[in-house]
């Protein structure tokens, strides 16, 4: 297959490439680094994306971002980042994709144990995954030309747990085989409308 993933070069994105690369062509699209640049906070940024990539097969996001901070300090601007990078920004990917994506590709989105287990100053990342969650679920419904759409939620990954262990009390670090895992399912396998929570 010719997947197309958004955010390759981050913690979980570069671990899923390593994996996939070995039985299928990869086109590698981030912020700052990869075969094509893309802020997905942008709608025309991801309209040019998608016409240097022509028709893939797959289309995988791993990308995003929302602030974290104290919610009596956030203000209205500082939820707009989140709403307008990882949701409407995979929203986005996905309306915008469906026009590149074959007949029968997926799209795989990516949220976090946030939506369901939220901690101190996630009041906007909990908020998006949670509405990623539920578009995820709408959008399987309508989806044309035999397209699936699933989600990928991880707890906090062995990889990433220097930086964010103290926002993590008692959490256990989730291996990055079985959170690549959850992109293979998704990628590879024939579910749609999944929530694929890989908590423990």
């Amino acid at each position: 297959m010719k997947i197309l993933i958004i955010g390759g070069h981050g913690t979980i994105g570069k671990r899923v490439t390593q994996h996939l690369s070995r039985k299928h062509d990869l086109v590698i699209a981030g912020r700052t680094k990869g075969d094509i640049l893309v802020d997905i906070a942008n709608t025309t940024a991801i309209k040019e994306m998608f016409e240097k990539t022509g028709t893939v097969d797959a289309i995988v996001c791993i990308a995003g971002e929302a602030k974290w901070a104290p919610f009596n300090e956030m203000t209205e601007e500082d939820f707009y980042i989140g709403i307008k990078s990882k949701l409407m920004g995979q929203v986005n990917l996905v309306r915008i994709g469906s026009a590149y994506l074959s007949d029968g590709g997926s799209f795989t989105l990516t949220t976090g144990i946030l939506a369901d287990d939220p901690v101190d100053m996630t009041t906007s990342a909990a908020m998006v995954n949670g509405g990623i969650h539920s578009f995820v679920k709408a959008a399987a419904l309508e989806l044309a030309n035999g397209h699936r759409i699933n989600v990928v939620a991880s707890g906090l990954v062995v990889d990433a747990v220097e930086k964010y262990r103290d926002y993590f009390p008692g959490h256990h670090p989730i291996p990055m085989d079985k959170v690549v895992n959850g992109y293979l399912r998704s990628i590879e396998g024939k579910g749609k409308g999944e929530i694929i929570r890989i908590y423990s």
